[in-house]
């Protein structure tokens, strides 16, 4: 958490990650979204927050979103997929990261809201997104469910929406040569 940049520009409220790094949200069974560019370190964030309720005894799971959802599907194939599920739900957060990379097709859909009905009201959600929290929907596609899983993630969530441009890219810039 102590290396979180607070650069202006970024739009980090200090105050508010310290009172994430609090957990208190975990205990309310609140989520955490965070939105903005690639490279802003809102996966950073996720992580140092994460890490954070390790430390504080939390148990977590953090997990790229297209990742999670493959291996779902492997284990729906190999008969693992309640194994799985379970194994999903004890944990006291779940970290999503990069939601909304590509489009949720049927069984990933359907694997979505099997995942936030189970937490509902009993755990938390960090979800990490390139896409602003407006077009989820689209991404998740089939308005029913896509309605019934964005009430139960958004719904009084904390936000951070990180504005500017990437950190990899400020790091990587070249001091230009004066002549």
């Amino acid at each position: 958490m102590e290396d979180v940049h607070y650069h202006a520009d970024r739009s980090i409220d200090r105050n508010q990650i310290m009172r994430l790094a609090d957990c208190t949200f975990v205990d309310r069974f609140e989520n955490l979204l965070i939105t903005g560019s690639t490279g802003i370190g809102k996966s950073y964030i996720a992580s140092a927050v994460g890490y954070q309720a390790c430390v504080l005894g939390y148990r977590v799971l953090y997990t790229s979103t297209p990742k999670l959802f493959a291996k779902l599907k492997m284990a729906k194939a190999d008969g693992s997929y309640m194994k799985e599920l379970a194994k999903i739900e004890r944990q006291q957060l779940l970290i999503l990261d990069d939601f909304g990379i590509q489009p949720f097709d049927a069984q990933s859909r359907a694997a979505l809201m099997e995942i936030i009905e189970d937490r509902h009201g009993k755990t938390s959600l960090i979800i990490t997104s390139q896409l602003p929290v407006s077009k989820w929907f689209e991404v998740i596609g089939e308005k029913t469910i896509a309605d019934a899983i964005l009430d139960r993630i958004v719904h009084d969530a904390h936000r951070i929406e990180l504005k500017g441009e990437s950190m990899r890219r400020k790091r990587n810039v070249e001091p230009e040569n004066s002549h």
